[in-house]
């Protein structure tokens, strides 16, 4: 079930590449993505002088180079190591693992369906690629929000739940968590109800925000906030508005509060 439309990589691709033979020019290397072979020319190998081709690629080395030209008719891409930068080869090495990840959930989900390979990618892939931008993508979604998503673009039912099952089980949903210290203290008549019914509405007020809010009992006064979100931006947001209120609604009712950001 291959991730690849197209048979052959265009000028300018930055490709995966695994090196198969190394010569006194250069090295012969298959690109993976597409099943081709490819020349490394020594010229292309490093903007400094090389002495030893192996001291830049060996046999069975998996390398980022960048295609220079492709002759569908010779059967040839020539390829350059030395045009790749760091920040490229970081970012296609990310992509495609993330691509491999992907191709592999895909598998899992039409074995578990026992549907062929060929008529699940028919099925699923275009259908991601088009909602989504990517397949690895649309998992990802999936992962974190359920199967429904799946459902709303046309893939059948079976078809969405087992590919939420195998999302959530490999993919899993990022977080982060932030917290810190509230310290509440309320002197009048039923305090402690107050500062219990005042931390029951201040996390009820931020919830359903695709954040997960937990307070914990340190010893009174004191109270952890602690929030896991997708992303630090949210987590903070959240924690600000949860202990905002918080210290607000004990104000409200004769107490005090104050909160202590914790690393």
């Amino acid at each position: 079930m291959s991730l690849k439309k197209t048979e052959w990589p265009d000028v300018g691709d930055l490709v995966i590449a695994t090196v198969d033979r190394v010569t006194s020019y250069g090295a012969y290397v298959v690109l993976d993505e597409y099943k081709k072979r490819g020349l490394l020319h020594i010229s292309e190998l490093s903007t400094t002088w090389v002495k030893n081709i192996r001291d830049f690629v060996r046999e069975g080395q998996k390398i980022v180079v960048k295609v220079l030209r492709v002759n569908v008719e010779k059967g040839q891409v020539d390829l350059s190591l030395r045009r790749v930068t760091k920040s490229e080869k970081k970012d296609k090495i990310f992509i495609w693992k993330r691509e491999r990840k992907a191709d592999t959930l895909l598998r899992n989900a039409s074995e578990r369906l026992n549907i062929p390979s060929e008529e699940f990618h028919e099925k699923v892939v275009a259908l991601l690629e088009s909602e989504f931008g990517g397949i690895y993508e649309g998992l990802e979604k999936t992962a974190k929000e359920g199967a429904g998503v799946l459902l709303k673009i046309g893939i059948t039912k079976n078809v969405a739940t087992t590919l939420h099952e195998i999302a959530e089980e490999r993919i899993g949903v990022p977080s982060v968590s932030v917290r810190g210290i509230l310290e509440l203290e309320c002197t009048k008549p039923k305090g402690v109800s107050v500062i219990r019914d005042t931390l029951s509405r201040a996390q009820k007020t931020s919830s359903g925000q695709e954040a997960a809010i937990h307070i914990h009992v340190i010893s009174p006064p004191k109270y952890r906030v602690e929030v896991v979100a997708e992303d630090y931006k949210k987590a903070e947001q959240i924690l600000e508005k949860t202990t905002k209120k918080a210290i607000a609604e004990i104000a409200k009712s004769g107490g005090r509060g104050t909160f202590r950001r914790e690393k």
